[in-house]
């Protein structure tokens, strides 16, 4: 199944990702004892992860049931500035009551092979296997790319991995990052999309008017699973009309 969800701003698209992100966890939990996610870097997310930890959606959460990985990651140290790690862990995880032992980071400090190595090894112990993540989160760049899964690379084909540790030409550095193989095998996948500068991506991935190696975006495509687009309206004003969608509904107007 795959769905756009429009929102009004990229507030409005951060507290309908934190309410997804509570209603996922709540139901796998339940189901199954733990809820097995993977958190986006980039700027989009930053706002879901604060409200996460906030004292409005934190307590709707059992934090040592959850079990957290990233999408992809740096090939920096975790205190870097561009580690997707820290931005996790200084907007939410530090604020939270989840056990050291349940923060599964890949290690970017380590040789690129390496870092990929140990955290399929790390993925597979948790999962097991034949298993899956509950949630993945990802984002969009403006060319398409999602996780480290760039136009015209390599780890877009992979067939069997689970991780991949690749250089990013057009970025002049390595990244580790989950597969397509690890990607849509997950329960749910959502995109969080937000900003103009995105908007004609957006259409044009949703329309498939490229093949996946050229927006990669449009190669996930989960096999047992649904496919969640939250976008916020500048980034959603050109979406494909045949696309189901969902527009939320704005707040009342105040009285008076």
């Amino acid at each position: 199944m795959n769905e756009l969800r429009v929102h009004p701003d990229a507030a409005s698209l951060a507290r309908a990702a934190a309410q997804h992100f509570v209603t996922l966890a709540t139901a796998a939990i339940a189901a199954r004892g733990q809820f097995v996610v993977a958190l986006s870097g980039g700027s989009t997310p930053r706002a879901t992860y604060r409200l996460l930890a906030s004292d409005e959606f934190a307590a709707r959460v059992d934090w040592p049931r959850v079990r957290v990985f990233w999408g992809d990651e740096r090939c920096v140290p975790p205190d870097h500035s561009d580690s997707n790690y820290r931005m996790a862990r200084e907007t939410l995880l530090d604020e939270i009551p989840i056990p050291a032992e349940n923060v599964h980071r890949i290690r970017g400090e380590l040789p690129p092979d390496q870092a990929a190595t140990a955290y399929q090894a790390e993925l597979e112990a948790v999962l097991g296997a034949g298993g899956r993540f509950d949630l993945i989160l990802l984002g969009m760049g403006e060319d398409g790319h999602t996780a480290s899964l760039f136009p015209g690379t390599v780890a877009l084909h992979e067939q069997t991995r689970w991780v991949v540790a690749h250089y990013v030409d057009k970025l002049s550095a390595w990244r580790v990052t989950l597969t397509p193989v690890a990607i849509n095998a997950a329960a749910h996948v959502t995109f969080l999309v937000s900003g103009a500068g995105k908007a004609e991506r957006l259409r044009e991935v949703l329309d498939g008017l490229h093949q996946p190696d050229v927006l990669p975006a449009q190669i996930v495509r989960p096999t047992d699973g649904r496919l969640l687009w939250l976008a916020d309206a500048a980034a959603a004003v050109h979406s494909h009309p045949r696309l189901p969608t969902t527009p939320s509904t704005p707040p009342a107007p105040a009285a008076g």
